[in-house]
């Protein structure tokens, strides 16, 4: 899959408004394809403010920042059918099979 997101650092100081407004820089807004209307998601990390556009390009690479995070687990497939198994097996022992 293209990657659709390449991480840039970029420091740019912005003041809150006495209504706690502040506004997001162009630059950083055209970069994100943050427009206006677009919702903005807001999450607090410690001491950092993270603020994410949610936009189908943003939940693209969140899914596939994801991608790999379970390798070398057990598959959740397998250990449900392995689990009917058993749970079959008990019922036809307790039936007499």
């Amino acid at each position: 899959m293209e990657q659709i997101f390449t991480p840039v650092s970029t420091q740019i100081f912005a003041t809150v408004s006495t209504k706690g407004q502040m506004v997001i820089p162009a630059q950083i807004r055209e970069s994100l394809g943050i427009e206006p209307g677009t919702r903005v998601r807001i999450r607090q990390e410690g001491t950092r403010v993270i603020l994410e556009p949610d936009t189908l390009a943003a939940k693209l690479r969140r899914i596939n920042e994801m991608r790999g995070c379970t390798a070398g687990l057990p598959s959740g497939t397998d250990m449900l059918l392995e689990d009917r198994r058993l749970e079959l097996k008990r019922e036809l022992e307790e039936e007499g099979w």
